[in-house]
């Protein structure tokens, strides 16, 4: 179990996490929603320990994270997936390279810098790329991938480290609907099949509830929500967004509409495209 106790975190006279505290057992899919500004980034990065916290605990089983230093820190990071809204690839290199700077921790640092993996290695990283679709760019260089197939090759660089827990921040923000629903689609099977926790910073509504078995909430740092997609109301929804509540709950509905009316099915990507290419020539006369 991640357990986050009283976690805070200050950016000059402006708590961008304040006195988080939760409990989240293994094997759940966590969906961390907020506007922008809410802290979401800041708590993954604090979990992951790419930030310090200022003040408060992250547990994970009886080991203290905020306290890991050095080597055991770095084993962490291994536990600890971290999948990031650009990608974070080497463009000039293979794809199947950028999957094993994965194996880093456990395969040493200069043995990773001459690029000298084992067979078996490689192995675990072709097997990796053929869940997510993408074992035939394996030697294809990074930077002529698509933005959807770039996350994908990040989400198994994740899966080679081994993790416990997966951290997704706004995995699929700058990615069309297609290939966001791609990206999800990966995110739940794994945490379905291998039993991974994960947690994803979202910034659409209609996402986090046909994906997560849990929706937090965040505003100005603080958790003003957590509960079942189910609870999440059109009130709950204001207190976390604010004016911009409407907008994001109106962003493509796939369940549930809030006043217990069925709700509008999603547009396909199809659908979304006419839509968009009618609006720029409406625009242009």
């Amino acid at each position: 179990m991640l357990k986050i106790d009283g976690l805070t975190k200050a950016f000059k006279d402006r708590k961008a996490v304040d006195n988080v505290s939760l409990e989240i057992p293994d094997g759940q899919i966590v969906g961390i929603i907020g506007r922008s500004g809410a802290g979401k980034s800041t708590l993954l990065r604090m979990i992951n320990r790419l930030a310090e916290p200022g003040e408060g605990r992250i547990l994970f089983g009886r080991r203290d994270i905020t306290t890991l230093k050095g080597r055991e820190l770095h084993a962490w990071r291994a536990t600890c997936a971290m999948v990031f809204q650009q990608f974070n690839l080497v463009g000039r290199l293979d794809v199947i390279t950028n999957v094993l700077t994965g194996r880093l921790y456990h395969h040493g640092l200069v043995a990773s810098l001459l690029q000298h993996f084992t067979a078996a290695e490689r192995a675990y990283a072709i097997k990796a790329l053929d869940r997510l679709g993408m074992a035939h760019t394996a030697l294809q260089q990074a930077d002529t991938l698509s933005g959807g197939q770039m996350q994908r090759v990040a989400i198994a660089r994740a899966l080679v480290q081994e993790p416990k827990l997966l951290l997704a921040d706004e995995p699929i923000a700058s990615l069309d609907p297609l290939n966001a629903k791609i990206v999800m689609d990966a995110l739940r099977t794994i945490n379905r099949e291998d039993g991974i926790t994960v947690i994803c910073n979202l910034h659409t509504l209609d996402t986090a509830r046909t994906y997560c078995d849990r929706i937090i909430g965040l505003a100005e740092g603080k958790v003003v929500f957590d509960g079942n997609p189910e609870q999440l109301t059109m009130r709950m929804a204001r207190e976390i967004y604010g004016a911009e509540a409407e907008e994001a709950f109106h962003e493509g509905m796939t369940s549930t509409s809030l006043n217990g009316q069925p709700a509008k099915p999603a547009l396909s990507a199809a659908e979304i495209a006419k839509a968009q290419i009618a609006k720029a020539e409406a625009l242009v006369g």
